[in-house]
């Protein structure tokens, strides 16, 4: 017996909470019918009914009987009959996953035209013209989308004809120019083996079933990678009667968005086209009119059309994403869901919501991705005056980018493998094209609007994109890029302004974004909700500056062995580590010891009334010596010198002396040999030193009346002995350094090998603060040599899903994270008041930052270009833990 499963609803039977199973399309149509809008009759094939057909690789039993039972229900609403040949219905068929994937997956337009409904159709309308032009397009979208015949036959048939007739627009076809496209439209089929089908219940079969496996086509899979989404979902089935748009001047088609997409304005911000149906305008094969003109052209569509615009962001309370219809002067609605938008844009519309109480902060948090802030982050253009212009289109997706050019998807994904930094320029751009714009810096088309698919996808994904320069031709076959001046092809340089719609040849300086009122706003609003700290990875003053002007609220790691490289210190450096006494080492010592103490007093000074945690020296010693290779070569270059007198022969006994050193201090495997706590154990004076040039600076900062907390960190200790000698020797310099002055002050452990995890709770008893040094603690949890990993077999086996994700980019939580959590509460059994952070490369990943929160971190240390993102995933993180019933 058949389950007694529901697969069919019609759109009067759903609403917006059944997204899940009806998909975002047929959720939308669902809820615009339910507020009254004027919405064609139609029925949704169900989520559930796409996940069983992927597993069993044929429809559910019961699926297409609910199907026709449904679709004589759009007869009677229609008042025509689907196949009929005096009154014909015809529909569309369109997907809709639950979460929003523009352009992915495949549509059908036409369903149920044949060479005798399309008769029928011209003399119901009057309009043979029209009958004609949706025929042809049937076969071209079957052919392709059904059949797999590429889009490029049908397109070059129809460039062809319209070449052959000094045709400008697609609008400029007639009758007859009609009936000779679809003679060559049948003979494409003809030379590829298909046969269009005349059966019209056919057809609609077969455009269900493409449906469903649309959802796994290569660009799909590719979108849902890229945007972390579930492969488990499926895609709804939407079966609609067809609205035509193309049957004359008195019909348009057209996407509108509620607010600017780019800008965020509240404003209506929407293209149409007269005569054409939708795809004309997403695939930006012709250029869309400003809405503007539907006022002078359509009067009463563009006031219902206004009308419904503004009932559905009432309802929503957010911007919307719509697609419309005019038929011979009536609106349908067409589909509705919460629109792409810029980064910028982004920020303005949660500000604006809030101001007009249809939202409260909270929600606007939540409704900004961490990705939005990180692309609102990027450079802009720099303009000097001497740059050449090359072509203005519309300024479809803000920000800068600067890249070679590339002109298909396929070798954007091959030359992104070798680290080329790519411009995709198309003459428009496909969903067959996510995966190349994906690995490209920005993107470039001839063709197309604001609401083109190369607009569209630049905004979700926080990419720049100039579209529609019309200026421009791109002949992607040739690969060749033609202006008024220049002839370019692959490998040329260019930058694209999506922020002010230019395009210039060459490489143009760019400047770090500026900050943004409602930017500022956001972060306000997240300082007020989240629990965890911010603190900045730095290793210069001018990094420190950089991560307060961010929101940093401190110095969560600087690395001091970054200061030993100046020009001016590694003679210094190198002359301590060449010295075989304690008394030579503590002279060169004394030398750094006022150059580290200036760093510090920066530091300090602009980190004032915020913790400094400063990491004493890490690396091996050998890392600041010259490479073996390079001083073996040298010295052989001086004996084969004749003459070796005064100045050559010293520097030849200096160059030996210190290649003895280098082969001493040589290891086999640098990262677990003799390097953090292990050289301070050994050569305690170097320890000494830098704790005495920061305790020095912090008493003189102290001095000028500012406050400050210093907090010091012992690297890489494994064993709670090594922790309490190395802190009873700093204890005593800092008496010695500071006198009778007192100065708060914390001595505290990187917690980067998997032991000090399980041995928390014992060093705690020698630890005032703990921090998770996640690149070394994931290294040695794996096994993996972070250098050597990530070019050799990480991306291997994220491709393999061996592994979800890098666990240099995100924390592993079953492994790393697993051991942080226990150090976590070891180390609080034995100290309660523990402050512990993360200061690892992960802790400015959003991902990350959920778990910190999670396992009740203090802090989290990031980039200092991270900031406001680790801000905004704090605050987030407090709310979701918050709203699942956590703290």
């Amino acid at each position: 017996m058949p389950e007694n499963v529901k697969f069919v609803y019609m759109f009067e039977e759903g609403n917006q909470k059944m997204v899940d199973l009806l998909g975002g399309k047929g959720a939308g149509l669902s809820e615009m019918m339910n507020l009254g809008l004027t919405v064609p009759p139609g029925f949704t094939i169900t989520t559930d009914a796409c996940r069983r057909y992927m597993k069993q690789n044929a429809f559910p039993d019961g699926m297409l009987d609910q199907a026709i039972k449904a679709l004589k229900k759009v007869e009677s609403k229609s008042g025509r009959k689907f196949g009929d040949v005096t009154n014909p219905l015809l529909v569309s068929v369109r997907s809709g996953a639950p979460i929003s994937m523009p352009g992915m997956m495949d549509t059908i337009l036409n369903v149920g035209l044949n060479d005798s409904t399309v008769q029928a159709i011209s003399k119901m309308t009057g309009n043979t013209r029209f009958a004609l032009d949706s025929y042809r397009r049937l076969m071209q979208m079957f052919g392709t989308v059904v059949l797999g015949i590429h889009h490029e036959d049908f397109e070059e048939a129809l460039s062809s004809l319209k070449k052959k007739y000094s045709l400008k627009s697609d609008v400029d076809l007639t009758e007859a120019h009609l009936r000779e496209l679809i003679s060559s439209y049948s003979g494409i089929y003809t030379k590829h083996g298909k046969e269009f089908p005349q059966d019209p219940n056919k057809q609609l079969e077969i455009a269900i079933e493409a449906v469903f496996k649309s959802w796994n086509s290569d660009r799909a899979k590719a979108y849902r990678e890229i945007n972390g989404i579930s492969d488990e979902m499926g895609t709804a089935v939407n079966v609609v009667a067809m609205i035509f748009g193309n049957m004359g001047n008195d019909s348009a088609t057209g996407v509108a968005f509620t607010r600017d997409p780019n800008t965020g304005e509240k404003k209506l911000f929407a293209e149409y086209l007269t005569n054409a149906q939708g795809e004309d305008v997403v695939s930006g094969s012709r250029t869309p009119r400003s809405i503007d003109q539907l006022e002078k052209e359509i009067p009463g569509a563009y006031a219902d059309l206004v009308k419904f615009i503004g009932i559905l962001e009432d309802h929503y309370r957010d911007m919307l994403d719509i697609e419309f219809t005019i038929e011979q002067g009536k609106l349908y609605m067409l589909q509705v869901r919460v629109g792409k938008r810029s980064a910028r844009a982004a920020l303005k519309i949660a500000v604006d919501l809030v101001k007009e109480k249809m939202i409260d902060e909270k929600t606007a948090i939540m409704r900004i991705r961490p990705e939005t802030l990180d692309s609102i982050l990027h450079p802009q253009i720099k303009l000097k005056g001497s740059e050449v212009e090359l072509a203005k289109g519309l300024a479809a997706s803000p920000g800068a980018a600067i890249g070679t050019i590339v002109f298909s998807s396929s070798r954007a994904v091959e030359l992104a493998k070798e680290g080329k930094k790519l411009i995709l320029v198309r003459p428009e751009t496909t969903a067959d094209d996510v995966r190349g714009m994906s690995m490209s810096q920005g993107f470039l088309t001839q063709k197309g609007g604001m609401t083109s698919h190369a607009a569209v996808v630049a905004r979700a994904m926080g990419k720049p994109a100039v579209v529609g320069a019309e200026e421009i031709t791109v002949d992607s076959k040739t690969g060749i890029l033609k202006t008024r001046s220049f002839t370019l092809k692959e490998g040329d340089t260019i930058s694209i302004d999506g922020t002010s719609g230019t395009v210039y040849k060459g490489s143009i300086q760019l400047e770090n974004a500026k900050a943004s009122e409602d930017l500022d706003t956001i972060l306000t609003w997240c300082n007020r909700y989240r629990k965890l700290g911010v603190r900045a990875n730095a290793n210069t003053p001018e990094e420190a500056k950089l991560a307060r002007e961010n929101g940093a609220e401190g110095i969560g790691l600087a690395r001091t062995e970054r200061m030993f490289l100046g020009n001016d210190r590694i003679p210094i450096v190198r002359s301590m580590i060449l010295s075989t006494t304690t008394e030579e080492r503590r002279k060169y010592l004394d030398k750094l010891l006022p150059m580290q103490l200036a760093d510090f007093v920066e530091f300090f000074r602009v980190m004032e009334g915020y913790p400094v945690t400063i990491r004493l020296l890490d690396p091996p010693l050998h890392e600041f010596l010259p490479d073996k290779e390079s001083l073996i070569n040298e010295i052989n270059a001086l004996q084969n010198t004749r003459s070796l007198l005064g100045g050559k022969k010293d520097k030849l006994e200096e160059l030996r002396k210190l290649l003895v050193t280098v082969k001493n201090l040589e290891e086999f495997n640098p990262m677990l040999g003799f390097r953090g706590c292990r050289i301070g154990l050994l050569y305690p004076e170097i320890y000494e030193m830098q704790v005495k040039a920061i305790m020095s600076a912090a008493k003189q900062v102290e001095s000028e009346g500012r406050e400050l907390l210093p907090e010091i960190m012992i690297p890489l200790v494994g064993h709670p002995n090594e922790l309490k000698i190395i802190k009873e020797r700093l204890i005593k310099t800092i008496h010695e350094t500071l006198g009778p002055k007192t100065i708060d002050y914390k001595i505290g452990t990187m917690i980067e090998v998997p032991r000090a995890c399980l041995v928390a709770d014992k060093i705690a008893e020698y630890a005032d603060f703990f921090s998770f040094g996640t690149n070394d603690l994931t290294q040695m949890t794996y096994g993996y040599s972070r250098d050597d990993a990530e070019g050799k077999f990480i991306s291997r086996y994220l491709e393999e899903k061996i592994i979800e994700q890098d666990p240099f980019n995100t924390i592993d939580r079953d492994g790393v994270g697993e051991l942080m959590r226990i150090g976590v509460e070891r180390g609080r059994k034995t100290r309660k008041d523990l402050e512990i952070g993360i200061c690892g490369e992960q802790g400015g990943d959003p991902e990350t930052i959920y778990f910190c929160h999670e396992i009740g971190l203090d802090y989290v240390s990031s980039s200092p270009f991270r900031i406001p993102v680790a801000i905004l995933c704090a605050a987030r993180a407090s709310m979701m833990y918050q709203e699942a019933g956590k703290q």
